[in-house]
């Protein structure tokens, strides 16, 4: 197939590390993929397959705006001239009238004031790996020599701001973090950097069984429904949390952005750093390498056959229980990564979290219709708070700290939703 004809989107993630990182988090799994790696000694991507890469990426693509998105390991590594390069090398490819973005994906560690000085001249989106609280981002996410690196993200988020960046919070969702999800909300919050992914941390050991830091499905649930309500009557328009915005782009008619969300995948490529190219960030595997940068072009290997097979995949292999699943144009069976899961009928194959996502959508949908109706009425964030903030506060008229819980749940409010009242 021509690379020039008959072009579509595609995205490209780069790993100009590889894996290497200078953070041991205890839930990664991208140190695993650098035994796959045909150029271990290499500290990052050659200039040679940097400019392959840049290249054929741009050429590849529709345009009038390319995005670039470098991933890791930690990519700051790369150092700041390997991305002075980079820049340098956008510009020399890009058409006129066209432009680039960069995005990296970073924890922060490196980010001195020479970093943001670059970051912000050169106009980088940056997400910023923190988990919320300090107890639990501690524990999981520490240096290579053992020590807890909160501290050090928060300075590095707020030397960002200081220089006119406002990077998006990047937490994952863990046992520990599903058990106090308004901490975990708070914290990041108070960071003020105006937007959140929340990425749930799902992993299998050697025997197939999922591990202890993992979330469940039903804290997942929990997790997502009891920020959603702090979100709602306190940060519509303050704050932005990935998964709210995009079921409300969903729920408006439109599609969602997210390649877990689509009804098939496979158009967001891996590059390594020694230029092998492979289906999917989750599939960094031998058995899912497409080409290599030094002899394949970007544009022909998202159409080989097995990667659009690959992306097909997705949506041939759902399970009954989804194909007859109210919120199915939602999560479309989310990641294929975490299918391992039985549905209701005994069929192997469902979304490990699929509870707790369902449990999400029944909680917010209905919701977010009537915050879209609201909107349409002309109704300002502020106005519309107020009202559902009045509204919540309602239900806890006269109610105690020993009386049920209005949620309904059975339980006394002190055990159940005192801490979320309004």
């Amino acid at each position: 197939m021509s690379v020039v004809e008959n072009k579509k989107p595609f995205v490209v993630m780069a790993k100009p590390v590889g894996s290497l990182c200078n953070m041991r988090c205890s839930y990664c799994y991208y140190l695993e993929t650098g035994a796959y790696s045909t150029a271990p000694e290499e500290l990052r991507m050659s200039d040679e397959l940097l400019e392959a890469f840049i290249k054929q990426y741009i050429t590849g693509n529709t345009g009038p705006v390319v995005s670039f998105t470098w991933h890791g390991g930690e990519p700051t590594l790369a150092g700041l001239d390997f991305f002075r390069r980079a820049v340098e090398l956008q510009k020399k490819y890009l058409p006129d009238g066209w432009e680039c973005w960069n995005n990296i994906q970073t924890n922060g560690l490196l980010l001195d004031d020479s970093w943001c000085e670059f970051l912000a001249a050169n106009h980088f989106d940056i997400g910023l790996s923190i988990d919320g609280s300090q107890i639990v981002h501690d524990k999981y996410r520490r240096d290579a020599g053992g020590s807890g690196t909160y501290a050090r993200v928060c300075e590095a988020a707020k030397r960002l701001m200081s220089h006119g960046i406002r990077p998006d919070l990047l937490c994952t969702v863990t046992s520990d973090s599903a058990a106090d999800p308004l901490a975990v909300y708070r914290g990041l919050k108070t960071l003020g950097t105006g937007w959140i992914q929340f990425i749930p941390i799902v992993r299998r050991d050697k025997s197939g069984m999922v591990t202890q830091d993992s979330v469940t499905p039903k804290g997942y649930g929990s997790f997502l429904c009891d920020i959603f309500d702090e979100w709602l009557i306190n940060d519509i328009g303050r704050t932005g949390i990935q998964l709210f915005a995009e079921t409300q782009l969903v729920l408006s008619g439109g599609e969602a952005s997210l390649c877990w969300m689509a009804p098939v995948c496979g158009r967001v490529l891996i590059a390594e750093k020694d230029g092998n190219i492979y289906a999917c960030d989750h599939f960094v595997e031998p058995e899912h390498r497409r080409g290599n940068l030094k002899n394949d072009e970007l544009a022909a290997v998202v159409e080989l056959p097995e990667q659009v097979r690959f992306g097909k995949e997705k949506q041939e292999g759902l399970t009954a229980q989804c194909r007859r699943c109210q919120w199915l144009r939602f999560c479309n069976g989310a990641c294929p990564k975490d299918r391992f899961a039985f549905s209701e009928d005994g069929e192997k194959g469902l979304y490990y979290l699929c509870e707790g996502l369902r449990r999400f959508f029944d909680h917010a949908v209905p919701k977010l219709q009537n915050l879209l109706d609201m909107r349409k009425r002309g109704m300002s964030p502020a106005m519309i708070m107020a009202e559902l903030r009045t509204e919540e506060m309602k239900k806890w008229k006269g109610v105690g700290r020993n009386d049920p819980c209005p949620c309904g749940s059975g339980k006394k409010a002190k055990n159940c939703c005192w801490n979320k009242r309004p």
